[in-house]
């Protein structure tokens, strides 16, 4: 009796020690690399669920500033380095990675997913031939956050749809440097989406294009030079100092401390400047649409979604696949709105979302979707273009050269050379770098 109790003792130990090491070798380990934009961040402290959900899967996170992530998970990609087995990645990387056979499909993920949930203009940008590349964790457009208290105090009132020109109004009536407050804050660290976002998706509003239908460079066109005079006349009187080494993250912590009476910037901005446990002047945001320039019916705003795609290299596949499945489905919103509320949700990606009643409650709900239903990547500029895209050109080239277009803008902010001689050096760099890249027969 006793040998077979040690007998079934030492077999009992041995299943254990079976179903442990099985254990260990179904654990999955994917890297996920991502911005460090306040969505991301909730996202890493939410996962809590997919960890209950998924305890096969182990997920290590790789978070880092917008433009370092853009030239880490381009070189990776490119070098097919395998370093991230899912990737951050926008609106201008989606369709050219994936038609270069980059990214993997995504079409095959759960029904329960309801692709046909996604908005238009949304999932347009990430399929090509019919084929979905990349699942957006949020979408946004551009639009005006202003302090409607100092707004009320200058005796004005914002519009709807504000012109530059009342812009510019709004900004010299607000200003009060004296007391830290600053009537304008606009992105002016260099960047192709950083400050080139912004001024490029500004200039559409100017009647300004990238390129004419031949391919060549416009900088030296009177709607440009016109855009860029009136960007650094706005920050120059009216913009906060050290405006060219402040981006998205800098300018929502001025907007947050009460030192911008009005920000145009990414609508994926508005939950955080209403909210109170992070924004001192939470009760006082209005909204309003990207301003247009007077005569010209064509709003400066963006469409971009920051989502998640799988590399082709990676060998990770179907884990990656549930992470991404997790992460941008309807119950990843319900789970933000139980635990931060409606207003914290990540925006501009589903349909069904607008059609909450709970979520329509949200002030900054209705002129999101406005803002991204109205952005029109097919025609950007009032004049024809041969690209497709509204905040940027959708070709390879773009990526670098909006770099360095960039950084003759941010130059031209701080001072150090003229706005003539940041549009003659843009003009001269595209077209060296068009010609390189065999745009002229």
């Amino acid at each position: 009796m006793r040998s077979t109790s040690h007998f079934a003792l030492c077999c009992t130990a041995a299943s254990s020690l079976f179903i442990a090491a099985a254990g260990a070798q179904a654990e999955t380990t994917i890297t996920v690399a991502t911005v460090n934009n306040g969505d991301m961040i909730r996202m890493q402290g939410l996962m809590g669920d997919f960890n209950a959900k998924h305890p096969d899967i182990k997920v290590n996170w790789v978070t880092l500033e917008e433009n370092v992530l853009r030239q880490k998970v381009t070189t990776d990609i490119a070098t097919k380095g395998g370093q991230y087995d899912v990737m951050t990645i926008g609106t201008y990387e989606v369709p050219i990675w994936g038609k270069q056979g980059w990214l993997v499909s995504l079409d095959d993920l759960p029904a329960s997913w309801d692709v046909n949930d996604l908005l238009p203009p949304i999932r347009d940008g990430l399929t090509v031939d019919g084929k979905l590349y990349a699942a957006p964790f949020y979408g946004e457009s551009s639009m005006t956050m202003y302090r409607a208290d100092l707004m009320k105090k200058a005796g004005l009132k914002m519009p709807n749809a504000p012109t530059w020109e009342f812009i510019e109004k709004a900004a010299r009536a607000m200003t009060n440097k004296s007391a830290g407050v600053y009537g304008i804050c606009l992105r002016g660290k260099a960047g192709w989406g950083e400050n080139m976002a912004f001024i490029t998706a500004m200039s559409n509003s100017f009647g300004a294009r990238w390129f004419d239908m031949k391919w060549n460079p416009q900088f030296d066109t009177p709607q440009w030079k016109e855009t860029l005079a009136t960007y650094l006349s706005l920050m120059h009187k009216y913009g906060p100092p050290g405006a060219s080494s402040n981006g998205f993250n800098e300018n929502l912590a001025l907007f947050q401390q009460g030192k911008c009476g009005m920000w145009i910037d990414a609508t994926v901005a508005a939950s955080f400047v209403t909210d109170p446990k992070n924004s001192k002047v939470a009760k006082h945001v209005g909204f309003a649409l990207a301003p247009h320039k007077e005569g010209i019916k064509k709003n400066g705003n963006w469409l971009w979604a920051w989502t998640l795609a799988i590399p082709a290299g990676t060998k990770q596949v179907a884990a990656a696949k549930t992470f991404i499945e997790w992460a941008t489905s309807k119950d990843y919103l319900k789970l933000v709105a139980s635990k931060e509320g409606w207003a914290n949700v990540p925006p501009g990606t589903r349909t069904s979302l607008y059609k909450n009643p709970q979520y329509a409650k949200v002030p900054f709900a209705r002129i999101t979707l406005e803002s991204i239903e109205s952005a029109d990547p097919t025609h950007p500029s009032v004049q024809e273009v041969p690209y497709v895209g509204v905040q940027f050109v959708a070709i390879p080239e773009f990526q670098g050269i909006a770099t360095a277009v960039g950084q003759q803008f941010s130059a031209a902010l701080a001072g150090t050379e003229s706005a003539d001689q940041a549009l003659s050096a843009s003009q001269s760099l595209t077209k060296r770098e068009m010609t390189k890249a065999g745009y002229y027969k």
